[in-house]
């Protein structure tokens, strides 16, 4: 099987120069000081990962104090666009990813349309670039969450133990997304699927590889703190006046933190979707370690290594050879 592609030629390059920058002269052995590196690359990833999202986010900002109201929701449409096809044309993501990214945006689009229908939040009225009422930049905004999944995915290396079967996430998924909808006419079983969800992936875990470390990190404790930055982008979207709330119609005011569970239903979906372009890849399998020999052997190719304390000679061969445990990790 052919291993994956870690990165476009874009994050590549990117990659190789954030190495010799952090590599050079020497690799640090101080504790405090291999903290901080691995801490700022972390921070550096996710702020890459999250570019479309924080772009189209500012946008909303910015439009909110430049633009007037009547022609606001064209204004973000045309521009969320352009966002779109300079990720894919600056080689930022792969026609193979915008496939997801579009998903996204259908799958959000379908529930924007029903949701404003049904009074759950509302847009500005007008504009050219509107179906049924929904400005066309609200599906950019699930677009941006897929954005961000996948490339989280390939820029931390995202490996999995003991991940659900993919079938059943898809049923949990899809009962999760007709939640949405069926609330509004039948008894509201969102509690009920999140116990799933909990259930789902409460033995899963997700190994990070972030600069030289990698970090393992339950799934849901990833899906939560997504969900909760999600919910910081909601509240300043709706103070920008992407969309408001019934409660915010009068006046602004914070969203309330109970729609975190919402946002973290939401991921199920995401993580679903995401799944569809990469599958998920158990840490211990074969193809991980190949994965991880290419990782070092490509992406660090430049980067210093350090002497061997095993003296020079041939390596004498073991009766079961195991891989080391950095190439576990």
């Amino acid at each position: 099987m052919t291993v994956r592609s870690l990165s476009t030629a874009v994050e590549a390059r990117i990659d190789r120069a954030a190495r010799r920058l952090l590599d050079a002269g020497h690799q640090p052995h101080r504790p405090v000081r291999l903290f901080v590196t691995e801490f700022l690359v972390f921070g550096a990833k996710q702020a890459w990962a999250c570019a479309f999202g924080a772009l189209l986010l500012g946008s909303m900002a910015v439009a909110s104090v430049t633009v007037p109201a009547t022609f606001r929701n064209d204004v973000l449409t045309v521009v969320a666009v352009l966002l779109q096809v300079g990720m894919l044309v600056f080689g930022l993501e792969t026609v193979r990813e915008l496939r997801v990214v579009l998903l996204f945006h259908i799958v959000g689009t379908a529930m924007e349309v029903f949701k404003t229908h049904m009074g759950s939040w509302s847009y500005e009225p007008g504009g050219l670039f509107v179906i049924a009422g929904v400005p066309l930049f609200s599906g950019f905004m699930y677009g941006a969450v897929g954005s961000y999944m996948v490339r989280v995915h390939r820029l931390f290396d995202l490996r999995f133990d003991r991940y659900p079967r993919q079938r059943l996430l898809a049923v949990v998924a899809a009962g999760v997304y007709l939640n949405f909808f069926g609330h509004h006419f039948l008894p509201d079983a969102r509690w009920f699927l999140l116990a799933l969800v909990v259930l789902l992936f409460a033995r899963t875990t997700m190994h990070v590889r972030i600069h030289r470390a990698t970090m393992r990190m339950p799934v849901l404790v990833a899906m939560g703190l997504v969900a909760v930055f999600i919910w910081f982008a909601e509240n300043v979207a709706t103070w920008a006046g992407a969309w408001s709330y019934p409660a915010q119609l009068a006046a602004w005011h914070p969203v309330a933190p109970t729609k975190i569970v919402a946002w973290f239903l939401l991921m199920t979906i995401s993580v679903a979707l995401v799944t569809w372009l990469y599958p998920a890849v158990p840490s211990g399998s074969a193809r991980w370690t190949a994965d991880s020999r290419r990782l070092r052997g490509v992406r660090a190719a430049g980067a210093h290594r350090l002497p061997s304390s095993r003296p020079p000679g041939p390596r004498p061969l073991a009766a079961n050879p195991q891989p080391s445990a950095t190439e576990r990790t």
